[in-house]
């Protein structure tokens, strides 16, 4: 079985439902992971914010604007009576449920179950529409069976029995529908992956029934070896390994959410990133092998701010990097590049929510310096020990660009360097020239 997930401009208008039947409708048997209709996550979590404001005729226009949007999709996807009646009592139902909120007080709890509308609507709209055309399928309650323990991270054997125990239910079916984002917390409540966790939720299952493969579908033909919107002539990348498309990820490639590929590594399933609008392109493999030595693709993520630690006491101190460290976990604020020398440490962060409460505890036993409005430039490749030129072939793109930090050897994949933001378009143009023209 496959695992096939679209995301919302897959499922943004009427007419993108009708194309996304002839993606899915083959012999194959297969679990289908939909997002909300584009846009309607911010909506809604702007509904939530007039809610929480207590500006409760704000939310009503708001959800009054929202349902209109919906009542226009109904009328163009549904050609039988019978389909656009279920279609609109199935809208009264969600903005019901979503107007009772402006008539109480409103809570985290209730926050969640309103960003779950989006989801639930595309999904069961879909679903309809399938059973209009006459293509048998069954919508599967992402509800029944995604749950997050109490980190918040996916509880992979309570999703692995209770993913089971639903598809066993219909022992006849090859086509399954279900929500990508939402879950259940390990209280029983209704919560979510957080942002890009439609991506997420595939790999999940993928990994929960252990998946011939993982299609994630999007408005692009594949990982590109740079950012297409900075960078003219780039081209999509046919092949990366788990690590080298998780480093890509999480460094700005905004195609793929960066939590996604863990499950799908773990159980050693391959992940095929295809283009909706191109269906005939061939998109990115991601899979357990490594295609030989070379440099794959660049990435950058903004947003980066660089703290400079130094102390005197650092000289041979062996509990000084444990001390700087202990900090940051109590903040739950992640690292992303880390230099050292004998006097001073240099690591960047993209959290800066608690970065005062950080910098007080420091300045209790060294001093530092903090810069911001920086980028992280992220060249990902096949970087072991034994590979020789590539560092040269790297920095001699950079030549005219300052760099201010280097991180080379803390992965086989990766060499990142740091840079001010206002540089980040020159440093992705001089290493596209450099590295892949």
């Amino acid at each position: 079985m496959k695992v096939l997930k679209f995301g919302g401009t897959s499922v943004g208008s009427a007419e993108r439902m009708h194309a996304l039947v002839h993606l899915i409708n083959d012999s194959d048997a297969k679990i289908v992971v939909l997002s909300a209709m584009s846009g309607t996550t911010n909506n809604l979590i702007e509904i939530a914010t007039a809610l929480y404001a207590k500006q409760n005729d704000k939310a009503k226009q708001l959800i009054d604007v929202l349902e209109n949007k919906y009542k226009e999709v109904i009328k163009q996807l549904y050609k039988s009576e019978s389909a656009s009646n279920k279609g609109i009592e199935l809208l009264d139902s969600h903005f019901n449920y979503l107007h009772a909120f402006t008539m109480d007080l409103f809570t985290v709890n209730e926050e969640r179950s309103i960003l779950a509308q989006g989801e639930l609507l595309s999904t069961a709209m879909f679903h309809f529409y399938l059973e209009e055309i006459g293509i048998d399928s069954v919508l599967l309650p992402a509800l029944n069976f995604m749950r997050i323990d109490e980190n918040e991270e996916p509880d992979l054997n309570y999703i692995e029995t209770n993913i089971k125990a639903e598809l066993t239910k219909y022992p006849n079916t090859k086509l399954f529908i279900t929500q990508g984002y939402i879950c259940r917390n390990a209280f029983g409540e209704i919560d979510n992956l957080k942002r890009g966790g439609s991506d997420y939720t595939a790999t999940i299952i993928g990994a929960a029934i252990r998946s011939e493969e993982i299609q994630i579908w999007t408005d692009i033909d594949g990982m590109h070896n740079n950012d297409p919107r900075i960078v003219d002539k780039t081209h999509p990348i046919a092949e990366l390994s788990f690590d080298e498309a998780a480093e890509l990820a999480y460094f700005g490639a905004k195609i793929l959410h960066p939590t996604c590929i863990l499950p799908a590594q773990q159980r050693n399933i391959p992940v095929r990133l295809l283009n909706t609008m191109q269906p005939d392109a061939k998109g990115t493999l991601i899979n357990s092998k490594t295609t030989g030595d070379s440099i794959k693709a660049v990435a950058a993520k903004d947003g980066i701010t660089a703290i400079k630690i130094k102390s005197g006491r650092m000289l041979l101190a062996y509990g000084f990097l444990r001390a700087v460290f202990e900090i940051f976990e109590r903040y739950k604020t992640p690292i992303d590049m880390i230099t050292t020398s004998e006097v001073a440490v240099s690591l960047t962060i993209d959290n800066t929510k608690n970065l005062d409460a950080i910098k007080n505890e420091l300045e209790e036993f060294c001093s530092i310096e903090i810069d911001s409005d920086l980028t992280i430039v992220c060249i990902v490749g096949d970087f072991t020990a034994e590979k020789q030129g590539y560092a040269l072939r790297i920095f001699d793109a950079l030549k005219n660009i300052p760099i201010r930090m280097i991180s080379y050897g803390g992965s086989e994949n990766n060499i990142s360097i740091l840079v001010d933001t206002k540089l980040k378009k020159d440093a992705l143009v001089a290493l596209n020239k450099g590295l892949f023209q």
